[in-house]
């Protein structure tokens, strides 16, 4: 199995890599890289990535199927289950028959009665502060999950960790060029309107911000918008 370990892992790797390349959003490139996994780790049927916050309800960030969501919606109900503890409490959970699962019996009582799901193998991404991730993979068999779908499952949640890491990285890199130029385009407005240099025009984007306690871009946004011609016309 070693080889084999070796052989998914660098391919995770290529693909990760061809994720940042092609500048993929962050649920479209996370949703690649559990199609992925179900197709690797042995005795998977779906996938998904749940993230949750103590002061928030938790949520499905990605999922190859609308059971794992289900899922995350009990979970959110009752704050339990496999998917929190793997994220909260324990780096790996391994539900081998939910039947004979003695833990979380809220979760277990809708779980049973609302998917076919009797495996469950559940991995933290990540705890940061007040959030976490965890990534679960789901089948409908009982003990469909072996020793090797552990150690398949811990190259994905590895990857996928980084994976994510970079990926909202690449996120925030695009809103923030996105912010500068609707904040340049803004200011240029108001330089053509007002015969005001770039620093005061900025200078009065900021002003308005702090005496209307809203952000300086959707100021910035709000008056480009005002100014499309296309708004004069429908007047």
């Amino acid at each position: 199995m070693q080889d084999g370990t070796v052989t998914i892992a660098s391919q995770l790797v290529e693909l990760v890599t061809n994720l940042e390349r092609d500048e993929r959003d962050t649920a479209a490139g996370l949703h690649e890289l559990i199609e992925n996994g179900v197709h690797h780790v042995t005795g998977t049927q779906y996938a998904g990535i749940t993230l949750a916050e103590k002061s928030r309800s938790l949520c499905s960030v990605a999922a190859t199927h609308r059971y794992p969501m289900i899922l995350d919606a009990i979970q959110n109900r009752f704050s339990e289950g496999p998917c929190l503890a793997a994220a909260w409490e324990h780096h790996i959970m391994h539900i081998a028959d939910l039947n004979a699962e003695q833990r979380w019996l809220r979760y277990r009582r809708y779980a049973l009665e609302q998917t076919p799901i009797r495996s469950i193998l559940s991995f933290e991404l990540f705890v940061d502060g007040s959030s976490m991730a965890a990534l679960n993979f789901y089948a409908d068999t009982p003990n469909s999950f072996s020793g090797e779908s552990v150690e398949l499952g811990t190259v994905y949640a590895t990857h996928i960790a980084l994976a994510w890491s970079m990926m909202r990285r690449q996120d925030q890199f695009r809103s923030a060029l996105a912010s500068r130029d609707v904040i340049g385009q803004a200011k240029g407005v108001i330089m053509e309107r007002f015969s005001l240099d770039s620093v005061g025009a900025f200078e009065l984007l900021r002003r308005l911000s702090q005496q209307s306690n809203t952000r300086l871009v959707d100021i910035a946004a709000a008056l480009i918008d005002s100014e499309h011609p296309l708004k004069h016309r429908r007047r």
